[in-house]
């Protein structure tokens, strides 16, 4: 029989159906267990915990509790507890400010299995309590705060919320992890719409006052580069006089002969520029000086004709030139 091999094959098949029907059964008498990642499993005998799995991997609860552990499918329980971090958002939770504003609030928080006994026996509903928790919380500390202080200190009013529950939660079996106020908004959408206009209004306030000071600013920098430029100007004009002067002293100290020259040409180009009314005689004329009636000497002819003449400046008779 040894030597015929299908005679192996019924054998075989029975081996494979009995393996998973073996293990079965060791499961449900408890003789092992497997515990998942971040799970844990709670074991009561008698309507007594008897101890708690929470290392992953294959466990033989007899192992950790003794005998008692093959009882507990006839006569206790095998709960697993899920230890992952689970998170939560309350949404729409009224708040009123200080001023009576009616106002919306999101509250986000997280929370994780920290005690699966606590979690199991203590609360019945320990997630629906714990989001209850969080919800008035929330409210009772943010109501009746100043408006100002609900919009801006989101993060010193989420501490003061986890504050408040923590305490409360690790009675449940919970640790609370973080807990953020995620969103504060109105109610009112007529409330919104005047203080959207008030925004508005202040923007452009606040542009015009922008625009306002580039201009003063401008105008401050043009004044104070025509002064700059100005002064240097009459530092300039201050300047030139002394050069001038300075010059024409070496002029007199090496040739008096070339100032005397500058100076008749620099007194009669200022008569030529004053366009004043000019009688040019002769050098050899002789005429009368006399006062006409409009203010100047009126030259008077002594015989002699100068008719055709050319216009000589009038300084020359000072210069007795004339007779």
């Amino acid at each position: 029989m040894l030597n015929n091999p299908a005679a192996l094959f019924p054998a075989f098949f029975a081996g494979l159906l009995a393996i998973p029907i073996l293990l079965g059964l060791a499961r449900l008498l408890s003789l092992y267990t497997i515990v998942n990642e971040q799970e844990a499993v709670v074991y009561t005998f008698l309507g007594k915990v008897i101890g708690v799995l929470d290392q992953p991997g294959l466990r033989f609860p007899a192992l950790h509790f003794g005998p008692k552990a093959l009882l507990v499918p006839l006569l206790g329980t095998r709960q697993p507890v899920n230890m992952k971090l689970r998170q939560r958002y309350l949404r729409n939770q009224m708040v009123n400010s200080e001023e009576g504003t009616p106002m919306s609030v999101g509250v986000w928080y997280e929370m994780q299995v920290s005690d699966p006994v606590a979690y199991l026996f203590n609360n019945a509903d320990p997630e629906g309590s714990l989001e209850a928790n969080v919800a008035s919380a929330t409210i009772s500390t943010l109501s009746n705060l100043e408006m100002d202080k609900l919009l801006e200190d989101r993060h010193q009013l989420s501490r003061k919320v986890r504050a408040t529950v923590s305490p409360l939660s690790e009675k449940w079996g919970f640790r609370l992890g973080s807990v953020y106020i995620r969103k504060v908004a109105f109610t009112d959408h007529e409330m919104v719409d005047n203080i959207t206009d008030k925004v508005v209004k202040r923007l452009v306030q606040v542009t015009s006052a922008m625009k306002q000071d580039g201009e003063n600013r401008v105008g401050l920098i043009k004044s104070q580069t025509a002064y700059k430029v100005s002064e240097q100007l009459a530092q300039a004009a201050a300047t030139r006089p002394a050069v001038v002067g300075e010059t024409l002293n070496q002029i007199a100290a090496e040739d008096p002969e070339v100032l005397e020259a500058l100076m008749q040409v620099m007194e009669a180009e200022k008569l030529i520029e004053s366009d004043a009314d000019l009688d040019v005689l002769p050098p050899d004329a002789r005429v009368l000086v006399s006062l006409s009636g409009e203010g100047r000497p009126a030259p008077q002819r002594s015989g002699r004709d100068t008719s055709g003449t050319s216009r000589l400046a009038r300084f020359q008779i000072d210069e007795g030139v004339l007779p």
